[in-house]
Formats: C-alpha cells, sequence, structure tokens
C-alpha cells in the first residue's frame, strides 16, 4: 500500500493520469453535445472503435499522419451515419440503436481488419504512425508542473480543449442555443420555426467527431497500432462522465479526470503484480459508484426541494 501511494504523489502518475483521461474526455464531450439535442449518442463505443481501427490502418497505409486522423474521423463518422439513419429517418429507438451499433462495430472491425490486413488479433502487420508529442514551451522548465503538463501526445491537448470548445459551442453560439432548446423542449423549438431533426443531426455528427478522434488517440498515440477490444469501454464510461458531470462541460471534466485517476492506478497496481481480475474491476466500480454517488445526491437534492416547498406553503 506504501508503494501504491509513493508512486500516486509523483509527477509520473499525474503525467499518466492526464494520458489515461484523454479517451474519456473526448466520449464525455461528445455524450454532453449528443445529450444536449435530446439525442443520446449510445454508440460512442463503436464511434471510438472504428476510428482506432481506420486510423491505424489510414496512417499505416498512406504514411500520413494527418491522413490517419481524417480516415479515423471517417471511419468514426460511419458509425454515427447509421445511428442518424436508424435513429432520426427510420424512427427506431435510438438507445436501442446505438446498443446494435456497439455490437456491430465490435465484431464488424474484426471483421474488417481480417479482409484489409488477413489479420484477426492487431493491426502489427503495418507500421501505424503515431501523432506527435508536444513540449509547451515555458511550462516545461517548471519542476514537477512541466512533468505533469508537457510533453503530451498533441491529441491529449485537443481533449482538453474540446472542453472549451464544448462550452462556446453551447453556450455561446446560435446553434448551441438551438441544441439546448431542442434537448429542453422539442415542441416548444418546432414552434419558433427550428428544424429539430437538422439540429439533431449536427449534434450527433459532433459528437462522432469528438469520439473519433478519442478513438484515433487510442491507436496513434496510446498505443501504436489497433488491437481488438482496445477501446475496453471508454465509451460507456464518457457517457458516465458527462451524467455525473449533468451535462456541465468544466463538471464532467473533473468527472473524467477521476475516472481518468482510477484507470491510471489500475494501471500501477498491474505492474506490481496485483491480481489482473481486481485491476480490471477498478474502472467500472470507479463508474459504478459515481454514478451511485450522482444519483444519491439529485435525490436528495428533489426531497430537499420538496420540503422546502411544504414548508413554504404551510
Amino acid at each position: 500500500m506504501s508503494d501504491l501511494l509513493s508512486y500516486i504523489l509523483t509527477a509520473e502518475f499525474g503525467y499518466s493520469m492526464l494520458r489515461v483521461t484523454t479517451p474519456i474526455l473526448f466520449a464525455a464531450m461528445g455524450s454532453i453535445v449528443a445529450e444536449s439535442s435530446g439525442a443520446s449518442n449510445i454508440a460512442l463505443e463503436g464511434n471510438m472503435l472504428f476510428a482506432a481501427l481506420f486510423g491505424a490502418i489510414g496512417s499505416g497505409l498512406t504514411g500520413s499522419v494527418f491522413w490517419g486522423l481524417i480516415i479515423a474521423i471517417a471511419g468514426g463518422l460511419i458509425i454515427s451515419a447509421l445511428l442518424i439513419y436508424f435513429g432520426l429517418y427510420l424512427k427506431t429507438d435510438i438507445i436501442l440503436s446505438g446498443i446494435a451499433l456497439n455490437t456491430l462495430a465490435s465484431g464488424g472491425s474484426i471483421f474488417l481488419m481480417y479482409v484489409i490486413l488477413h489479420d484477426k488479433g492487431s493491426t502489427s502487420s503495418i507500421k501505424t504512425l503515431v501523432c506527435p508529442n508536444i513540449n509547451l514551451p515555458g511550462i516545461e522548465n517548471i519542476p514537477v508542473l512541466g512533468d505533469i503538463l508537457s510533453g503530451h501526445n498533441i491529441l491529449t491537448y485537443f481533449a482538453f480543449l474540446s472542453v472549451i470548445f464544448v462550452w462556446f459551442l453551447l453556450y455561446k453560439t446560435k446553434l448551441g442555443m438551438h441544441i439546448r432548446c431542442v434537448g429542453e423542449n422539442a415542441e416548444a423549438a418546432a414552434s419558433v420555426g427550428i428544424k429539430i431533426k437538422s439540429v439533431k443531426l449536427v449534434s450527433l455528427l459532433i459528437s462522432g467527431v469528438l469520439a473519433s478522434l478519442g478513438g484515433a488517440f487510442l491507436s496513434m498515440g496510446y498505443m501504436n497500432g489497433f488491437s481488438r477490444g482496445m477501446v475496453s469501454g471508454r465509451g460507456f464510461i464518457g457517457l458516465a462522465a458527462a451524467a455525473m458531470g449533468q451535462l456541465s462541460p468544466v463538471p464532467t471534466l473533473i468527472a473524467s479526470l477521476i475516472f481518468g485517476c482510477a484507470d491510471a492506478m489500475s494501471n500501477i497496481m498491474a505492474a506490481m503484480r496485483i491480481p489482473d481480475e481486481f485491476v480490471k474491476l477498478i474502472p467500472y466500480v470507479t463508474t459504478v459508484v459515481g454514478l451511485i454517488v450522482i444519483s444519491s445526491w439529485r435525490t436528495w437534492r428533489v426531497k430537499k426541494k420538496r420540503i422546502a416547498a411544504l414548508v413554504s406553503a404551510n
């Protein structure tokens, strides 16, 4: 226990925490945009899986990081396009559609990898390119802080910038106002001329792009290449982080960091030869506990308001 605590209180752990938070944060920001419009994107896991696969194969075949990222986003948007088609145009239940697309992505990613590379396990047969790491001028020379904040993959910085992007989109733009209006009361929004289907379509596309960047990070930053099941539930953890943050960017960032901390701790425990079955549980147990806490807190707030209303009425 003392060894674990001594490692947690280091700059290396802080660096690792920000690194593993990256895909969770991208997924969480994507969830906020979609949920704010009333169109739940349960297919975040599928977005990330396809993006990770397409990014690895795209960068390997084109020999370009830039085109690898573009292909990764395009791959993730395939899932978004299917979700939009089923949920908005065929009027199927969007939650069930998202679950079905996650299942499709899980098996489809392996099928496509076999068709293209004749390999069912990973993309090790081709050389996948990795997005560059960036040293922050001025910050990299600061003791401890520089070791934590500087030298990350460029997509890690994009993930934290996405918090600002989502906040600005939702609260400072006309599109963001329309997204929130549709999410809060679709009928009222339609009565003033807002096109509900178009707003939800754009929201799901933006959500898909953000989730796809998280998937691209996994195969072009966190690891060098794609392997089956590499997303490991991070899309669902992103959904939980957005729920804990009540669809607000900054609280969701804090929730994502909590889950990232749990993920980083599980990596440390794995290195310390703690039983693998226990280590793999940590991120998911943290997710469940977090949802229980936020649910209990919301219930307490509702009860408090009801009691206050009764007191004032009497």
